[in-house]
């Protein structure tokens, strides 16, 4: 048995299920020692969308998801999806190729520090320098990938250490005990939700993460506590409760910032400060703040708890109610507020202009996909109206990239999506630029069976951008470009492509595609005028009672 093997082995023992990557001559070994494992290696087009692939798998189940690249460009093209779940808390271990030790002294083909070029994208990384101390990084790396906050960690094999004998065997894992949040902290928490007069519930990716959508919704209900979710908090409570005040996490203030003005006290749940900065919801500090999460607050500012419930969510939160008692207190403005926020989803129903407005789009998507299918949203102009539009029944329904905010992430991290969740509907929605960056990917998806929709949002240009030079500059520069024919480039490829040319057509045509064998490409032009107008409305808001 050579390292390759022992990795190979150490990596079974882990219960990795795929590994998304390129062959690569640094990295011929462990491919070799593949062969014979019941892991899946995934052969990807880019190493970027590899890294994506495992990013969202990392997210959707809790394990680390596996990349797998050669050094030099192969390592750097991962950097992006690495960074991408090291940001946004999805565990995931990407393995590099390397060159022989014996060639990391002096100038070489292709050669990076690979584990000093990873260290700032990374919770934590090492090389395998010894065939002996294999089975200990493997067991490291996904143990700290894997608790929380989970994250990106990296292994970097020289390509002399893999060829190597090597003797051992792979570590038992041994997942994380509970931990539980302290009586004194508790008590306080109850007492300041007992004195508050219009307390607001915030949610975020760490409920999910937790598993505490039952404990945070039942929590909700029996205080009496309105809750409005991150962009990654979607679906801890159902959107359709009457106590579920939607996203907050836009740049600009929305009618859910009129609830943070009003709240007299923020109960902060699994909600971590790069899902949406402090400064934008309580910029003078003012409001005080209760912190439920598994692990202490960050320093910031504008996020000073008066007190940190630091343990299991869960249980902290059925400790709290049991000594919490708001039964005789009405939250008014939060009815008001819910209602504003209804009302101003639901004014686009019926619109039928063309091209689609982005808010009449996001709604129609919502009307066909069932409760428990996956939308993954890419970045850019898009990506604010599935945040502030598309809404949630269950968690992990709609996968946003927000701490880093990658464009790209869309097309792979569906094909991702696929493979947990074979019989549920999954929907890459992205821009034009975004799909471009990995389109390519969709031939992996075809080859692996993952049949799964991308609707396009077809503008001709960088729409995020143009919004904020529009916003900023009253004019944009620099960001439009041409496309191709998209309903040809799928045909071109294996796929079935279809375009819309009336807005009554969308919700046919995407009943059509979710029924197809193999991807499916939307092409949508879209009217995204409705930026500036969004921005204008949002300016004349008034947060008077």
């Amino acid at each position: 048995m050579n390292t390759a093997e022992l990795l190979v082995k150490c990596l079974e023992n882990e219960g990795v299920e795929y590994i998304f990557g390129l062959p690569g001559e640094e990295n011929l070994d462990v491919l070799h020692a593949l062969r014979r494992s019941r892991i899946q290696f995934i052969t990807t087009r880019h190493e970027q969308g590899a890294a994506f692939m495992a990013d969202v798998y990392g997210r959707l189940t809790g394990k680390a998801g596996v990349c797998l690249s050669t050094l030099g460009p192969g390592a750097t093209n991962l950097m992006t999806g690495v960074a991408d779940a090291n940001l946004d808390g999805a565990p995931l271990v990407a393995i590099t190729g390397q060159v022989g030790t014996d060639r990391m002294h002096i100038e070489s083909h292709q050669y990076l520090d690979l584990v000093a070029m990873f260290s700032p994208v990374t919770k934590w990384n090492a090389q395998i320098v010894r065939p002996s101390i294999t089975p200990e990084i493997v067991r490291k790396a996904f143990k700290i990938a894997q608790n929380e906050k989970p994250g990106a960690v990296h292994i970097d094999v020289p390509e002399n250490i893999a060829a190597m004998e090597a003797e051992g065997y792979p570590l038992k894992p041994s997942p994380p005990e509970k931990t539980y949040a302290s009586f004194q902290s508790i008590l306080k928490a109850a007492e300041l939700i007992n004195a508050a007069e219009n307390p607001l519930i915030l949610v975020g990716n760490g409920a999910i993460r937790a598993h505490a959508a039952a404990a945070l919704t039942h929590f909700a209900e029996k205080l009496n506590i309105p809750v409005a979710n991150t962009f990654m908090g979607k679906g801890v409570i159902p959107y359709q409760h009457s106590l579920a005040l939607w996203t907050v996490g836009l740049q600009q203030r929305d009618y859910i910032s009129c609830g943070f003005d009003h709240a007299d006290l923020v109960i902060a749940v699994g909600y971590d400060l790069i899902e949406y900065s402090p400064k934008s919801w309580n910029p003078d500090g003012r409001l005080p703040i209760i912190h439920i999460a598994a692990t202490h607050a960050e320093i910031d500012s504008s996020y000073i708890p008066v007190v940190e419930v630091v343990g299991d969510i869960s249980d902290s939160l059925y400790e709290i109610l049991k000594r919490a008692d708001r039964q005789d207190k009405p939250t008014p403005y939060a009815v008001q507020l819910r209602q504003d926020i209804v009302a101003d989803y639901y004014q686009y129903a019926q619109d039928e202009g063309f091209p689609v407005k982005p808010q009449k789009l996001i709604y129609d998507l919502r009307q066909v996909m069932a409760p428990e299918d996956i939308v993954i949203s890419d970045v850019g102009a898009h990506k604010m109206w599935i945040a502030r539009h598309y809404h949630c029944d269950l968690p992990n329904t709609c996968i946003i990239s927000n701490g880093f905010a990658a464009m790209g992430i869309a097309v792979p991290g569906a094909m991702a999506a696929k493979l947990v969740y074979p019989q549920r509907h999954v929907v890459a929605v992205t821009g034009d630029g975004g799909f471009m960056m990995n389109f390519q990917e969709l031939e992996t998806a075809l080859r692996m069976g993952t049949n799964f929709t991308t609707i396009i949002f077809n503008d001709g240009g960088y729409g995020l951008i143009e919004w904020k030079q529009q916003r900023y500059f009253g004019e944009s520069a620099y960001v439009h470009f041409g496309n191709p024919d998209f309903v040809k480039l799928a045909e071109s490829m294996g796929l079935k492509g279809y375009r819309i040319e009336d807005t009554a057509d969308f919700i046919p045509t995407l009943k059509t595609a979710l029924a197809q064998e193999v991807p499916t490409i939307i092409d949508v032009p879209v009217d995204y005028s409705e930026n500036l107008r969004f921005n204008q409305r949002l300016g004349e808001l008034s947060c008077d009672t």
